[in-house]
């Protein structure tokens, strides 16, 4: 009972200091009762219509409905809640704040006193719980339940990702490995190489048929292995055996090069395999990079556009809320535009991906300060 007092005069004294009002609990309530509103909507329609499209799957490879309701779409709806809610933010937004306008209640609070800027409070307020919300579920749960979902679709569908070919990989300053062919559902490794080099000069190459990793005792196993030394006075030294064992600066998921593999990884794991894999030389570096800025960037998105759809949907219009769910339609199919193009350019076009991730809300920020202006206060 103690910590339930603290945390109301906690809250008694935000209020004062603040000057909250009775207008800015509505305000908030309104604005995230109507995002809850519509992201259970829209997730309710998204379940419907997957369930229509997989019940059949589910039904031929006999999974257990208890299965599919927790090891599959308990899993399936948080990457949509957090890939639909910055958006989604928006539309209930103009929605709820063009009803208002349209009933005179916006006229109302600004005849009672309160300003244009104070009346943003609540909104901004409402604006960084969802950032809050938004921020956990992108880097803490979402990796989770992304790792659960392909667990789950290993298990029942015996779905097999592509193998990774040709991997070349930078082990050390002076090493590399290179593998012909990497079987992630199998956790081996084809036509195994790696080469040790010193002043320029070739000093050890390691060869195998196979390779596989000990996940308990952190070690690679190399199966059929050939190994040339080259001592300091130049003399090569080979030796062959069916196994051998050794630890490389790599594990299994630095070889299995995929984009979706980012999306498994909390913020603090994804932040360490991106420093790997820089030093590593990855293709695919830019797409870890983008990955992580993502998750930065899309929260901080949800303030920004909760700014700017409060500048469109509060002036009353005689053509009724329509035209501003339609402008704001519009914005969002811009705003989602300029998200694809800048991550191409990133990935393939030579722009930074900090730049390419944040590039629309840069865009966005310049365009609702310019709204926010000439808003009539």
């Amino acid at each position: 009972m103690n910590v339930i007092n603290h945390i109301k005069d906690f809250n008694e004294w935000i209020r004062e200091k603040i000057g909250w009002k009775i207008i800015d609990s509505y305000l908030l309530r309104k604005m995230l009762g109507t995002v809850v509103f519509a992201i259970t909507l829209l997730m309710t329609v998204v379940v419907v219509f997957d369930m229509s499209e997989n019940i059949q799957r589910f039904l031929s490879h006999n999974v257990p409905w208890k299965e599919v309701f927790t090891g599959y779409y308990l899993n399936f709806i948080p990457y949509f809640i957090n890939l639909f809610i910055p958006l989604f933010t928006f539309i209930s937004v103009i929605w709820f704040t063009s009803k208002l306008s349209s009933r005179n209640e916006i006229t109302s609070i600004f005849d009672s006193g309160i300003s244009f800027t104070r009346m943003l409070v609540p909104y901004i307020t409402g604006a960084l719980i969802i950032m809050g919300l938004s921020l956990v579920l992108a880097n803490f749960i979402v990796p989770n339940t992304n790792r659960k979902l392909n667990d789950f679709k290993y298990q029942y569908f015996g779905r097999r990702t592509a193998s990774t070919t040709y991997l070349h990989i930078k082990n050390s300053k002076n090493s590399y490995i290179f593998v012909e062919r990497w079987d992630k559902m199998e956790g081996v490794g084809y036509n195994f190489t790696y080469e040790e080099f010193e002043g320029g000069a070739m000093r050890q190459k390691l060869s195998a048929q196979t390779i596989d990793y000990d996940e308990e005792n952190k070690i690679w196993r190399l199966h059929r292995y050939t190994r040339r030394v080259i001592t300091p006075e130049d003399e090569e030294k080979i030796f062959r055996g069916d196994e051998f064992d050794t630890t490389f600066n790599i594990t299994p998921l630095n070889l299995y090069q995929d984009i979706s593999v980012s999306e498994t990884m909390t913020y603090r794991e994804l932040r360490q395999f991106i420093k790997e894999e820089r030093l590593r030389g990855s293709s695919l570096l830019a797409n870890y990079q983008i990955e992580r800025h993502k998750r930065l960037a899309n929260p901080v998105g949800i303030l920004i556009m909760t700014l700017l759809a409060v500048s469109v949907s509060c002036r009353k219009t005689t053509r009724g809320v329509g035209v501003h769910v339609f402008f704001g339609i519009g914005l969002v199919f811009t705003f989602v535009f300029l998200q694809q193009i800048s991550t191409v350019f990133s990935v393939s076009g030579g722009l930074p991906p900090v730049l390419g991730t944040w590039f629309p809300n840069i865009i966005f920020a310049i365009i609702t300060a310019i709204m926010l202006y000439i808003t009539p206060k």
